[in-house]
């Protein structure tokens, strides 16, 4: 592959990187996306996803080809959306050593009448090497540091095994795991900022939109109109320096609610793009509804693909989402967003009331 580098006009200061979460953590990406990372020109070793900085990398896939060596093993890895070179160092205790029963004669003396230290230790040795040798076709977790070498993107693995699934329950829990790190963290850049002093702060849209997200959760809110959250984002508003003159304090306080007031908006309006809520009618009584908890959009959309996966257009792959939004427009509410409708659909799913045929089709079981 060809190493690529991130402008560094686009890339984020390297003094903010701790501040995300993702940067500490070993990220779940896809192959795909791992070998198409752009690396760092401030410090190399460090590439970015999107924005978020990344170094270290946990995957989950087959052995496709292997290469052994006396002190290591190179393994070829294919998560399905691509093949990362892995190199895996061998345990020491892989490599030739002395039989631990030619050490003395005193531990096999001590077990013979119970407990062998030496037998166990051996059983535990003999059940790591099994883990740790792998073959073609074989399932293989592996967690380590993102390398560039000879231009070929590879891991270096700092913890590794085989993993035993002959159900397929592992690969499907994390085939249905990765899909929402992407939508919840990896493709959602983290808004950062320097304040005025030159610390590192995150920004207040996104600490008020977290602190309301946090209040829907807790609350369990299912409607709400802007004033009962408003007080919840008065923190965030910086406090106006008190001025000596009586006729300049009301100057002061008008602007600090005009803050508070654009704040919010966009903070709602920000939540509305995600999906996260939605105006059902658009009235001068400003409502909103939480997507999550109203159960009325919920058993609208269940009845919509229950009633026309029945069609004998809709009976193999089922309803796609363009033709569910549409419905749900039609006779539920014309506010309601393909973001909202795909978290509806995802809370379905994940209740097993629907099943999706694909990327894009749902239907009933």
């Amino acid at each position: 592959m060809q190493a690529t580098t991130m402008d560094p006009a686009e890339e984020p200061p390297s003094m903010l990187w701790g501040l995300d979460p993702i940067f500490s953590a070993f990220a779940r990406l896809y192959v795909r996306d791992i070998l198409q990372m752009t690396e760092s020109t401030q410090v190399p070793g460090i590439y970015f996803y999107n924005s978020h900085p990344v170094y270290k990398v946990d995957v989950l896939g087959t052995v496709v080809y292997k290469r052994e060596r006396e002190d290591f093993f190179c393994y070829g890895v294919d998560d399905g959306t691509g093949v990362i070179n892995c190199l895996c160092w061998k345990k020491y205790q892989l490599k030739e050593e002395e039989d631990p029963g030619k050490s003395g004669g005193k531990h096999s003396d001590a077990a013979k009448g119970g407990f062998d230290p030496v037998a166990e230790l051996k059983k535990l040795r003999e059940g790591q090497k099994n883990r740790s040798c792998l073959e073609i076709g074989e399932l293989l977790r592996i967690r380590g540091l993102v390398k560039t070498s000879r231009q070929q993107r590879e891991i270096m693995a700092t913890t590794y095994y085989k993993v035993n699934d002959p159900m397929m329950a592992l690969q499907i829990a994390w085939m249905m795991e990765v899909p929402q790190l992407y939508r919840q963290c990896y493709d959602k850049p983290l808004q950062l900022q320097l304040n005025a002093d030159g610390d590192t702060t995150i920004s207040s849209l996104s600490k008020a939109t977290n602190i309301i997200k946090d209040f829907f959760k807790q609350k369990s809110v299912s409607r709400f109109r802007p004033y009962d959250v408003q007080d919840l984002l008065q923190p965030l508003i910086s406090s106006q320096p008190q001025t000596t003159s009586a006729d300049q304090e009301p100057v002061a306080s008008v602007s600090a609610c005009q803050q508070l007031r654009q704040l919010l908006k966009e903070t709602l309006e920000l939540l509305q793009n995600e999906g996260i809520i939605y105006r059902k009618v658009k009235s001068q009584d400003e409502v909103y509804n939480v997507t999550a908890q109203d159960t009325d959009l919920l058993i609208a959309v269940q009845d919509i693909i229950r009633e026309d996966s029945k069609r004998e257009k809709y009976a193999e792959k089922g309803c796609h989402v363009l033709h569910i939004l549409s419905a749900v427009k039609q006779r539920y509410s014309l506010n309601v967003s393909k973001a909202a409708l795909e978290l509806v659909l995802k809370s379905l799913e994940c209740n097993s009331d629907i099943v999706s045929t694909t990327d894009n089709h749902y239907t009933v079981f």
